[in-house]
């Protein structure tokens, strides 16, 4: 042992300086560790002005392997409740009750019960959050996320169907099922809108004006579809500030309706999604077009007056005749893009609609009456409608 100034310096255990070594490679590690973290999680903070915002973190599910039937959720969009329940009722007798699911969005505190649903398929299937809808306006839009948002929470929930209170199938379940699980693609009718002047400059950048589409409200979406949509905040907010609905004239405003009337009116349902997939460069996935016929009432003294309305089908009129022509449809021509859309379901020529509207309850009627959708013989039915 040395001497060092009359003292003498013991050399430190060779445990304790082990762990001292141990214990600070440890500390290095971990600060090596947290500042890598936080350097990515101010990466992946920076705002991204180039593409939709997500609203929450939802766990991509498309693609997992279920241990149970992939299903069809149907979303009915209501004004309150929905007069031809006693048609679906039929479609979804004839249909496996795990190949489906139901949701529907009616006016704030509407409830489908025994005193308001004929078919038991649709008592308690409203959504509890809905809110008021107003035709021309974001609250349309923001329905569908809803619906759209419910359906999600259910992850055997494939395929999303929007339909309205007045839609009704054209075929049997069986059909349209296997119709769209062939299908890898979402159905949405899009196309570019070159005459109507619905865009609004003041869109861009967050909307350039390329990416602008038009198209059917009624759209079919695969489940990874459907999560863009609910995801998305900053095209709607977009949507929410720049397409505001066009007021009626109002004669005791006088001059002031020549401001009102120049406000901009885009029709929020029928551009929204379409803008949506198109700036989320998913197009490709898409087969561009509606399941959902509807037949629209061009006659120029009545479009002069009150604008292009949806023809209603009535009992007279939705006969085996019109019926198959609607079926034997097998193309959609585009004429803003000189575009022939084919109908196919996974590169298959098909019939292109699996839906048909408006058809009124007489309308309906004639449907089961002629066995569209599995009945022959519907008088009681028809006896029991007001």
């Amino acid at each position: 042992m040395r001497r060092l100034g009359g003292m003498t310096k013991k050399a430190p255990p060779p445990i304790v300086a082990r762990r001292v070594i141990w214990l600070s490679w440890k500390l290095v590690v971990f600060l090596s560790l947290a500042l890598c973290a936080l350097a990515l999680l101010r990466l992946h903070s920076q705002p991204d002005l180039s593409s939709p915002s997500p609203s929450r973190v939802r766990p991509r599910i498309s693609h997992y392997i279920l241990d149970r039937p992939s299903k069809i959720a149907f979303l009915f969009l209501a004004r309150t409740n929905l007069p031809l329940d006693f048609l679906w009722d039929t479609f979804f007798e004839y249909a496996d009750v795990a190949n489906f699911s139901i949701y529907i969005h009616s006016a704030p505190g509407f409830v489908f019960d025994d005193s308001t649903a004929k078919s038991p398929f649709f008592r308690g299937r409203e959504l509890k959050n809905s809110i008021q809808v107003l035709w021309g306006e974001s609250s349309m839009i923001e329905a569908e996320k809803l619906l759209l948002d419910a359906a999600l929470q259910d992850p055997a929930n494939q395929r999303f169907i929007l339909l309205s209170d007045s839609c009704v199938p054209l075929y049997n379940f069986s059909f349209i099922y296997n119709y769209l699980m062939a299908s890898p693609r979402s159905f949405v009718d899009s196309f570019l809108d070159m005459k109507e002047g619905r865009y609004n400059p003041k869109m861009s950048p967050v909307i350039p004006k390329e990416k602008w589409r038009k198209g059917s409200q009624w759209i079919a979406l695969v489940r990874s579809h459907a999560e863009v949509i609910v995801e998305d905040e900053a095209i709607l907010s977009v949507f929410k500030k720049f397409c505001k609905r066009r007021p009626p004239v109002d004669a005791s405003k006088g001059k002031l309706n020549i401001n009102l009337q120049k406000q901009h009116n885009c029709i929020p349902d029928e551009h929204y999604v379409q803008t949506l997939l198109a700036m989320s460069d998913l197009e490709g996935e898409l087969e561009r077009r509606t399941l959902t016929y509807t037949l629209w009432n061009q006659s120029a003294t009545k479009m002069e007056k009150k604008g292009w309305h949806p023809f209603t089908f009535n009992f007279a009129n939705a006969g085996p005749k019109q019926i198959k022509e609607i079926k034997d449809i097998n193309h959609v021509y585009y004429e803003t893009e000189f575009r022939i859309e084919w109908c196919r379901s996974n590169s298959t020529l098909v019939p292109c609609f699996l839906f048909a509207r408006k058809f009124s309850q007489g309308a309906a009627m004639r449907l089961l009456s002629d066995g569209v959708v599995g009945r022959s013989d519907a008088t009681e039915l028809l006896d029991s409608l007001p």
